[in-house]
């Protein structure tokens, strides 16, 4: 028989514990509880949520939830709640990119480049391109894919960058291990996309990498 959260203690179901203290007091599993309402499979929301928590939280935003919804237990309505509540964060968050100040420094970017990337389990490039003052032109997606010299061309990058008038480019893509660290390959295509920048005039001021929930700027590093 299944232990309802209904048959818990008022002062310890998620919902009511979230309606007397706010959302910010419960614990990953009781958030994840209420956006699932339901259990499945002999299991309150409560112990579903604990299920699908097991690999941490971080873990879980990284998820496809097609293919998830078929090996965790927690069926397709439960799995796409999950996923629009996970995409929900993920876009308020970038909705904070600063397009009309200049971007001074790579924090400005990195949040918002973090929550739209970081979670992908395949490697994205993309690059925002800058005005003459640093403002933000255009942020574009220009490949998906292993980064490595074989599929990845400084030509593309810089095309886009004469084709938006930009004086300048920050370069970013994401590391689908969650580890932010740069390989061989990133940072080999970074000095060769600073030195084409140099030779048309566009100036590559950063190139972001982005794992699950950090960046490293390779400017900052002292790596370009």
């Amino acid at each position: 028989m299944t232990f309802r959260i209904a048959d818990m203690p008022l002062d310890e179901q998620p919902r009511r514990r979230l309606a007397l203290h706010g959302v910010a007091t419960l614990s990953d599993s009781e958030l994840v509880a209420v956006v699932l309402s339901a259990g499945s499979r002999g299991r309150n929301a409560l112990d579903s949520a604990r299920s699908v928590l097991a690999d941490g939280l971080t873990s879980l935003s990284r998820r496809e939830w097609r293919t998830y919804s078929k090996t965790s237990g927690i069926g397709e309505t439960n799995a796409a709640k999950l996923a629009a509540a996970f995409e929900l964060g993920r876009r308020a968050v970038s909705r904070d990119l600063p397009v009309a100040d200049p971007v001074r420094d790579p924090e400005m970017l990195a949040r918002s480049l973090l929550a739209r990337f970081g979670h992908f389990v395949q490697e994205r490039l993309g690059a925002v391109y800058l005005d003459s003052k640093n403002r933000i032109i255009r942020e574009r997606e220009i490949y998906i894919g292993t980064l490595n010299s074989a599929t990845v061309s400084t030509r593309d990058v810089l095309r886009h960058a004469l084709d938006e008038h930009a004086a300048s480019v920050i370069v970013f893509h994401n590391h689908p291990s969650g580890d932010p660290a740069p390989s061989a390959e990133d940072l080999m295509f970074t000095r060769k996309l600073v030195e084409a920048g140099k030779l048309l005039g566009v100036d590559v001021l950063d190139h972001l990498i982005l794992g699950a929930s950090r960046y490293i700027s390779l400017k900052q590093r002292g790596a370009m």
